[in-house]
C-alpha cells in the first residue's frame, strides 16, 4: 500500500498589540493552530524567545510528534509480533542548540518508553519491536538528527 498523504494546517498569528511588528518587543508571539474538525491549539515561541511558556511551542510540538509517532508505530509492531501491550508511557527529551546566528537545530531526541506487557514471555519481542517501530515512524524518518530509544519493559 503506497500512497501520498497530504496534510493541511492553518496558523494564525494573534499577537498584534496594536502596532504590529514595529519592534522586537512590541508584539506577542501568540499563535492559534487549527485543523478543520479538531480543537484549536494555542501556541507561542519558547520563553527564551519572548514566548508564552503556558502555550505549546514548535520545539514541544516536534518532540511530541516524535514521541507519538514512535508510540503508534510500536503498538502496531507489537500486534504483528504477538505482544500484548497493556500500558505505555514515554518521557521524551531533546536537545536544541542555537548557532549564534539567530538559528539553531535539534541535535538529538531520546525517547524513554516504559512499556507494560501482559506476560513475561513477551519481553524479548517487546524490546525488539522498538527497532521496527523506529523504522516505520514517518516523523523520525523525516528529521536530520538521531532519535534514540531507551526503553524499559515490565510485566503486568
Amino acid at each position: 500500500m503506497f500512497g501520498e498523504h497530504r496534510y493541511s494546517v492553518r496558523s494564525e498569528w494573534t499577537g498584534d498589540r496594536g502596532t504590529g511588528t514595529s519592534g522586537y518587543r512590541d508584539y506577542d508571539r501568540a499563535v492559534t493552530i487549527e485543523i478543520a474538525g479538531k480543537p484549536a491549539l494555542l501556541a507561542s515561541s519558547d520563553k527564551p524567545f519572548r514566548g508564552d511558556p503556558t502555550r505549546w511551542n514548535p520545539e514541544d510540538l516536534l518532540l511530541a510528534a516524535l514521541s507519538e509517532c514512535h508510540l503508534l508505530s510500536y503498538l502496531h509492531a507489537c500486534v504483528q509480533a504477538g505482544v500484548v501491550v497493556v500500558g505505555y508511557t514515554d518521557e521524551a527529551s531533546g536537545i536544541m542548540r542555537e548557532d549564534g546566528k539567530g538559528g539553531g537545530a535539534f541535535h538529538e531526541v531520546v525517547l524513554r518508553p516504559h512499556v507494560v506487557v501482559a506476560e513475561e514471555s513477551m519481553v524479548d519481542a517487546a524490546t525488539a519491536a522498538h527497532a521496527q517501530a523506529h523504522a516505520w515512524c514517518f516523523i523520525a524518518n523525516s528529521v536530520n538528527f538521531p532519535v534514540r530509544h531507551e526503553p524499559t519493559i515490565s510485566i503486568a
